[in-house]
């Protein structure tokens, strides 16, 4: 199971995130753990400057828009 976090302060971006994200792993079938991290320490942990930021089993990989449904799908499968 992937673990996914969306690390932002609640912004319109960070919710349709991870609705995206959800909605694509249904699709797919991919069971998924989602987080949606609002902590302003934790986030800052990641090191990351621009928000929403996706985190895929601890590893960064977007931050700063929603992602795009390709990215998503490559998380998923990768």
């Amino acid at each position: 199971m992937k673990e996914i976090k969306v690390l932002g302060t609640g912004c319109a971006k960070c919710t349709k995130s991870v609705e995206v994200i959800t909605k694509i792993a249904n699709e797919l079938n991919i069971a998924v753990h989602i987080t949606k991290v609002i902590d302003p320490e934790v986030i800052m942990a990641y090191s990351i400057m621009t928000t929403p930021a996706i985190i895929v089993d601890e590893i960064n990989v977007h931050s700063g828009s929603i992602p795009h449904r390709e990215a998503i799908i490559m998380w998923l499968k990768d």
